[in-house]
């Protein structure tokens, strides 16, 4: 029983190790891409929300509004060290798909040395503006001290988590959705056990939850780069590949630049809506952090089809096989909705009972459960541009995101915040305008899915499968 047990374990990691995206039942193959980056996901949440729960009993609720007060900042600093690996995780998929070996160790070799760098700028001189930054969004005075520490901890360990964010990246390029599962594991059970003996037993409190956090992510990225050191069948790793050549530099530059723009856009959105948020007070902040938890794991399914979609449309864009893209997009839309349709029905029947995990005020859990009962149906619009996004993305076209963030944004976002918060007058009408941006964002990646652009754009070039001039919808 035993030995059947351990050959059943190690043919799924043979399954999920060396997934090729060009052959097969598309659906299939995004399906079991998309598991393990779900399962994956689950246990990346788990960093935020146990370091959420724990606070939310162990200190109160301003460590959660200090910790919900930091973040819009802490993700615009890290945008761009994303934006470089989904990049290059582009490239890898492309290039995988391709079977072009140098390129694709050029390609890892750069997004390595650039992600040093970022990493080293970000951690010398972020923790120099945190303060300013801070009280420029009117960070209430009593959470305000607690914000600081919390964002400097994370910003001194930011090396870490970008490496861990571009390797395991790098890792799904090339088919490998096992190997990040298991380490998004083992980094999700040390944080824990990091947050119950900072938190609980030395009571560190915010900073405790960020070393903890700093620490899992370092060691994880180890992880990640020792596994890329041993597969010597698909790629090369040394010294030469370190030292960027200019084409490749540029090619992740090209990508990764613009997807960290649209991030950038997004992140700034927040910013600017954050003292509308801090102007409603502790209570709303630490309501909002919870609805930020529970939006986490809703969005775990939702973002791990859309990142599915991407390497399936770099694989197949690398291979020419357009058709097959076209038809997985469709394939991977029906997927995402019925997912998107559970986690709605979850969410309606159970979303007291999970936002009761993080908190026992009663006022903030009314809150809270009002506020997700307002953007349930909003995760089922937002569900459907993640395919898209992630179609165009894979494809190679990241400057098209980026309008679309750019527009949606500034024309729908921010000014309805501020509109709905002058007409209601009241916290959920940062709610109803999260509802409407995702809603534009929707029908921005359905018109530019439909116009086409991105069927041009592989990196790869060769001749590609007959393509007709219009695709149906």
């Amino acid at each position: 029983m035993h030995l059947s047990v351990v050959r059943k374990i190690e043919d799924i990691k043979r399954a999920l190790s060396s997934i090729d995206m060009t052959e097969g039942t598309p659906w299939k193959k995004i399906l079991l891409f998309a598991i393990p980056l779900l399962v994956g996901n689950v246990f990346q949440q788990l960093f935020s929300t146990v370091d959420a729960i724990m606070l939310g009993y162990y200190v109160g609720d301003n460590a959660l509004a200090a910790v919900g007060a930091s973040m819009p900042i802490f993700f615009l600093i890290m945008v761009l060290m994303m934006g470089i690996s989904v990049g290059a995780g582009v490239m890898v998929s492309q290039y995988f798909g391709a079977k072009k070996r140098d390129d694709l160790s050029y390609t890892i070799g750069t997004a390595i040395v650039l992600s040093t760098i970022l990493g080293g700028i970000m951690m010398v001189f972020g923790p120099m503006i945190t303060r300013s930054l801070l009280v420029f969004l009117d960070t209430p005075y009593e959470i305000l001290e607690d914000s600081i520490i919390y964002m400097n901890i994370l910003l001194w360990g930011v090396l870490g988590m970008g490496y861990f964010n571009m390797l395991s990246g790098v890792l799904r390029g090339v088919g490998d959705a096992f190997s990040p599962l298991v380490y998004l594991a083992f980094a999700s059970i040390l944080n824990i056990a990091l947050n119950f003996m900072f938190i609980g037993l030395f009571g560190w409190g915010v900073m405790g939850a960020a070393i903890g956090t700093v620490i899992a992510q370092a060691l994880t990225s180890v992880l990640c780069l020792f596994k890329l050191m041993k597969m010597r069948d698909v790629f090369d790793m040394g010294i030469k590949y370190l030292k960027p050549k200019k084409q490749y530099m540029w090619q992740v530059l090209k990508l990764g630049v613009p997807t960290g723009a649209s991030q950038a856009v997004f992140a700034i959105a927040m910013m600017i809506i954050q003292p509308l948020a801090n102007s409603f007070g502790p209570m709303f902040l630490a309501a909002n952090v919870i609805v930020m938890r529970v939006d986490g794991f809703v969005m775990m399914p939702i973002f791990s089809f859309g990142n599915a979609m991407t390497v399936f449309a770099g694989q197949n864009m690398g291979a020419g096989k357009i058709e097959r893209v076209i038809k997985a997009n469709k394939q991977g839309i029906i997927l995402i909705l019925i997912t998107a349709l559970t986690m709605v029905g979850v969410i309606l029947l159970f979303g007291r009972n999970i936002a009761g995990l993080f908190s026992n005020t009663p006022d903030v859990l009314d809150m809270a459960v009002h506020f997700l009962s307002i953007l349930a149906i909003g995760y089922v619009i937002f569900s459907v541009s993640n395919i898209m996004w992630g179609t165009i993305r894979g494809a190679g076209d990241a400057v098209t995101p980026l309008w679309g963030a750019m527009i949606n944004t500034v024309l729908l976002r921010l000014p309805s915040a501020y509109l709905f918060v002058w007409l209601i007058g009241e916290p959920v009408a940062l709610i109803y305008s999260l509802l409407l941006g995702w809603t534009g964002n929707t029908i921005l990646s359905l018109v530019a899915y439909r116009i086409g652009k991105w069927r041009t754009k592989s990196i790869v070039k060769q001749k590609s499968e007959n393509v007709p001039d219009t695709i149906e919808t």
